[in-house]
């Protein structure tokens, strides 16, 4: 009897035991090699063995270096602009979508597309149409009576084009999560309101947005987390320039260990990039363990009262 207790509490555990196998030579382990690389002048073709130990040299030159802190307000600034106007629009599409429209199934199908595409085929898209001599916009623009405008030439234009081709691509994805909320909202709270006389802005508002939070904080979170560690598309369309003013921290990692060779600086890089999305990821899961802590609170008073 205790043996068979003993078999039914450990097979829940044989059966995670393959996929918790994997997590640690997959993941743990890449990050502790990671870690312990950080601490040492590392070299491009010099054998770890005969790198020096350097301590927290790395990190100090980081701190010290203005080109990781502009790369990292460039970087605090992409990801910040594209979330909030991807949660924007995403979101704003699904509210008009929600009711039945003729051809739904075919709208749906064209915002969705951008976001099936391979990022580096997404940035010579996007760098042709960026073009000043025979790209679209700027002929467009000729056409109707305007100047052309340096896309990708311009320090002040081309961390704007960066976020706009972003933009294009990822606003399907808060899209798809952002309708399957709204479809999947409880009939009877919407029945309620309507029966109350709330409008159409005062359902969005009140109902539809606070019960799409949980959806939506996720939705964020995913984004943000891409956001952080984007490379493919900017490094197609400008290699982070004009000068720094869309070199991301993703890509002065690339740089630190493909260019300059330094992979040592390019760990500890790549850990404070990855102490950034956990600071960010923390967050968002603290925020939600305390809004549903206060939405319990609320609802047992409710039920108290």
């Amino acid at each position: 009897m205790r043996l068979s207790r003993v078999m039914n509490r450990a097979t829940p555990y044989l059966f995670l035991a393959p996929a918790g196998i994997v997590l640690i030579f997959a993941l743990l382990y890449p990050i502790g090699y990671l870690s312990f690389a950080s601490f040492f002048d590392w070299r491009m073709g010099t054998p770890f063995a005969d790198s020096t130990y350097a301590g927290f040299g790395n990190y100090i030159w980081l701190l010290k270096d203005p080109d990781f802190r502009e790369s990292l307000m460039v970087t605090i600034t992409f990801a910040s602009s594209v979330v909030f106007l991807e949660m924007f629009l995403g979101l704003g599409l699904a509210l008009m979508l929600e009711r039945p429209i003729r051809g739904m199934s075919v709208f749906r199908t064209i915002f969705i597309l951008p976001m099936m595409i391979a990022p580096i085929v997404v940035g010579l898209i996007w760098r042709y149409m960026y073009n000043s001599q025979f790209g679209i916009l700027n002929k467009t623009l000729k056409d109707w009576g305007f100047k052309s405008i340096p896309w990708l030439s311009s320090p002040d234009w081309a961390l704007p084009s960066i976020i706009i081709a972003d933009i294009w691509q990822w606003t399907p994805f808060i899209f798809i999560l952002s309708l399957a909320a709204l479809q999947s909202l409880p009939k009877s709270s919407l029945e309620a309101a309507r029966i109350d006389g709330a409008t159409g802005w005062q359902q969005i508002i009140y109902i539809k947005i606070p019960l799409m939070m949980p959806v939506l904080i996720v939705a964020a979170l995913l984004r943000m987390i891409d956001a952080f560690k984007v490379l493919e598309v900017i490094f197609i369309m400008t290699n982070g320039g004009p000068g720094l003013s869309t070199e991301i921290l993703s890509l002065q990692i690339y740089k630190t260990a493909f260019v300059s060779w330094q992979l040592g600086r390019a760990a500890a890089l790549s850990n404070i990039l990855l102490a950034i999305v956990m600071v960010i990821t923390l967050a968002m899961f603290l925020y939600t363990k305390i809004r549903d802590a206060r939405l319990a609170r609320i609802q047992a008073m409710a039920e108290n009262y």
